[in-house]
Formats: structure tokens, C-alpha cells, sequence
């Protein structure tokens, strides 16, 4: 409303988007989770159709939730999971699920990747534009600060529903419990990356509008292709039994929509969940640290670059703003988001005892992995160390000829005496 008695109508239409987008695909991710599709629900899926789907979803789960217990299940399934290995042992305990636990599971999934959606699909471009529209008007009003800030929390709560989820995929056969710590360590590594990520763009781009459109095309299609490409150079057979409903067509568009969501989240920050199209659960479950490194790495150098950029086409807009200090916080900010992302890793993971490695040895190879790939060749070594051999008849020779002389020298000299 702001927008338009100002006149905005741009940024109006653009914030509209950014709001109803990912609405009406965490209503299709809902849908496709339930597989309400296959199933003779029309009144259901009118309710998703009129952005209603959660609101029906939250009155199934309390209506489960109240009526639990009271009837006796026809049938349960047992599930077994092994707790953390303890003195080299892991226990493996065996649990009855029943029918009305297992669909209640199946909606707190659901939420959960809803919420990743919203986040980064919604939230995030919504904070950048935002924060680019404070920027250009030099204003920020209590409406639009507030907007922020709950954009910013949406996005630190899915990333952070993100790494959980990924952890629970890896490690599905173990009892995972996750401590405040571990939730605390999140929170901080997710909130200085994604803070210091959008700030960054929106100082990019509010001195560099052309060129900020190839960074971000290169950025997401880049990720959004890396799953494609790892999968076209593994020669695997295509996915088929991701829904037994959906045709190649509909598999396709669904594994787009995935490859989707990767690149949105990972335009902003680390995807704890790495997308492997060849595996049955498209859900790459090897913990790769050079990965995460090489990531990291470049992200820092295209953040630091950017922010150059920044300051040097900067304009009179920031004529008040000490920018080299702006710039260092930025860095140090970035840099603090990786100390809290290695502290989890390291102390507050709730898997640590399953890792081949620690972060620390890890990060440790691949560094000199890097360094021995960065390294220059020693050529003018090289080459001494092989003429070396090749003379050393000559200097023998030679040695030998001054031994003779020396000799001679000696004999005339004791003639002579």
C-alpha cells in the first residue's frame, strides 16, 4: 500500500511477486508430499488452490494429534535405529510406529521443506529487494525495517530447518538428537552468512545495475546445472521411482523444481543438502569437505570482489558512509560465519562420532591438496638437478687433470732442488 500512493508501482508488483510465488509453490510441494493428486481430494486440493493448504494441513495434524491413542491401531511398524556409537559400540533399538505417528511425521516433513521454500524462494529475494529499495531512498521506514527483519528470520529458519533435514537424510538409520548448542551454532553461522550475502548484492547492485544481472544468472545457473551435469557425466538410468502418479514429463519438472530450489539456496548460502540425481534419494549423503572448502573459498573472493567494485564505482548516495569500514565488517562478518559453521562441525554436530574425518583434518587436506595444486614448478631446480649428473665425468676429468698438474708441479719442483 506504501508502494502505490507513492507512485512505486514497480517495486509494488515486485514485492507482490516475491509474496505470492513461493506461496503458491509451498501449496504444490504440499500437495506433491501428501500426493493429494492420486488421491480422490477435490475439496482438498480447491483449499490449496485458494491458498488455504496449510491452514487445512495444521487442523489434520491437531485433529491426528487429539485423536491418538484413543483407538487402537489396526496394524504398526517397527522401525530400528542405532543409537550413536558409544565406546566403539552402537545399540541398535527397535520402535513401534503407528499409523497416527507416521502421518504426523509425514506433515512435520512436509512443513519442513515448505519452510526452506518460503525462505529461499520468497524471504530472501524479498530482504534483497528491501534492503535495495532502503538503499536508493535513503530511508528506512518502521514498516519496511520490520519486513526485513522477519524476512531475515524466515530465512535464517529454513536454512537452519535445511541443515537439519540434511542431517537426518545422511543418517537415517542412526537416533539423531540435536542439542541447543547445535541449533545455537546454526543460528549464528546462518545469520552472518546470509546477513553479509544480501548485504553485499544490494551494495553491488545499487552502484552496478547492468552488470549485477550476469553475476546472479552465473551464480544460478551454474548450481542449477551441477546437479544435471554430474548426473549426464555418471551415465545413470533416469529417475523413476521418485511418484508412481507422475509420468518422465512430470518427473523431469520435478526434479527442475528441485534443481530449482538448490541453485535459489545456493545463491545465498551453503546447501547442507547436496542434490545427487543418480541416487535413490537424490540426496548426495557422503560428507565431502572439499566441497565445502572450494565453496567457502570462492565465495569469500566473489564477496571481496564484488565489494571492490562496490567501492570503487561507489556513488554520492554514500557520501556519509565510511566505507572501507563497511567493507571490513562485511569481510569479518563472512569470516564469522565460517568460524561458527567450523565450531558446529567440529564440537556441536550431532553425527561427529560417524565422520571418517574431522573438520579440522579435512580442512587440513584440502588446503595442502590446494597448495600443492597452486604450488609453482621449481624448473630452474629441475634443470641443475639434471645437468648436474651430466658433468660429472667432466669435472672428474677436469679434477683429474688439475691432480696431474699439481703432480707435475711437484716432481719439477723436487728436480730442481
Amino acid at each position: 500500500g506504501a508502494y502505490r500512493t507513492a507512485g512505486d508501482r514497480m517495486w509494488q508488483w515486485l514485492t507482490l511477486l516475491f509474496a505470492l510465488l513461493p506461496c503458491a509453490l509451498v501449496q504444490l510441494s504440499l500437495v506433491f508430499i501428501h500426493r493429494d493428486v492420486s488421491r480422490d481430494r477435490p475439496l482438498v486440493l480447491l483449499l490449496h488452490l485458494l491458498q488455504l493448504g496449510p491452514l487445512v494441513r495444521c487442523v489434520e495434524v491437531f485433529y491426528i494429534y487429539f485423536h491418538a491413542g484413543r483407538v487402537e491401531e489396526p496394524y504398526v511398524s517397527i522401525t530400528k535405529k542405532r543409537q550413536m556409537p558409544k565406546d566403539g559400540y552402537s545399540e541398535e533399538v527397535e520402535k513401534e510406529v503407528g499409523q497416527a505417528e507416521g502421518k504426523l511425521c509425514t506433515h512435520r516433513s512436509a512443513f519442513s521443506r515448505a519452510s526452506v521454500i518460503q525462505a529461499f524462494l520468497g524471504s530472501a529475494p524479498q530482504l534483497t529487494l528491501q534492503l535495495y529499495i532502503c538503499v536508493l531512498q535513503q530511508e528506512v521506514t518502521a514498516a519496511r525495517s520490520i519486513f526485513m527483519v522477519l524476512s531475515l528470520l524466515s530465512i535464517v529458519y529454513g536454512a537452519l530447518r535445511c541443515n537439519i533435514l540434511a542431517i537426518k537424510i545422511k543418517y537415517d538409520d542412526y537416533d539423531v538428537s540435536v542439542k541447543p548448542a547445535a541449533y545455537l551454532c546454526i543460528f549464528l553461522w546462518r545469520s552472518f552468512e546470509i546477513a553479509t550475502r544480501v548485504t553485499v548484492l544490494v551494495l553491488f547492485s545499487s552502484v552496478l545495475q547492468i552488470w549485477v544481472l550476469p553475476v546472479v544468472l552465473v551464480n544460478f545457473f551454474g548450481f542449477f546445472f551441477y546437479p544435471w551435469i554430474l548426473f549426464w557425466q555418471s551415465k545413470s538410468p533416469f529417475p523413476e521411482n521418485i511418484e508412481k502418479a507422475l509420468s518422465r514429463v512430470g518427473t523431469t519438472i520435478v526434479l527442475c523444481l528441485l534443481t530449482f530450489l538448490y541453485a535459489g539456496i545456493n545463491m545465498f548460502c551453503w546447501s547442507a543438502v547436496q542434490v545427487k540425481l543418480n541416487d535413490p534419494d537424490l540426496i548426495n549423503k557422503s560428507q565431502n569437505w572439499y566441497r565445502l572448502t572450494v565453496y567457502y573459498m570462492l565465495r569469500f573472493i566473489e564477496n571481496a570482489f564484488l565489494l571492490l567494485m562496490w567501492y570503487i564505482y561507489k556513488t554520492d548516495i554514500y557520501l556519509y558512509v565510511c566505507a572501507p569500514l563497511l567493507v571490513l565488517q562485511l569481510l569479518i562478518g563472512y569470516c564469522m560465519a565460517v568460524l561458527f559453521m567450523l565450531v558446529f562441525y567440529q564440537f556441536c554436530h550431532p553425527c561427529k562420532k560417524l565422520f571418517s574425518s574431522s573438520i579440522s583434518e579435512g580442512l587440513l587436506s584440502c588446503f595442502k591438496f590446494l597448495c600443492f595444486v597452486c604450488k609453482p614448478p621449481k624448473s630452474s631446480m629441475l634443470t641443475d638437478k639434471v645437468k648436474a649428473p651430466e658433468n660429472t665425468d667432466e669435472a672428474r676429468g677436469s679434477s683429474k687433470t688439475i691432480d696431474s698438474q699439481k703432480g707435475n708441479s711437484h716432481q719439477s719442483v723436487s728436480s730442481n732442488a
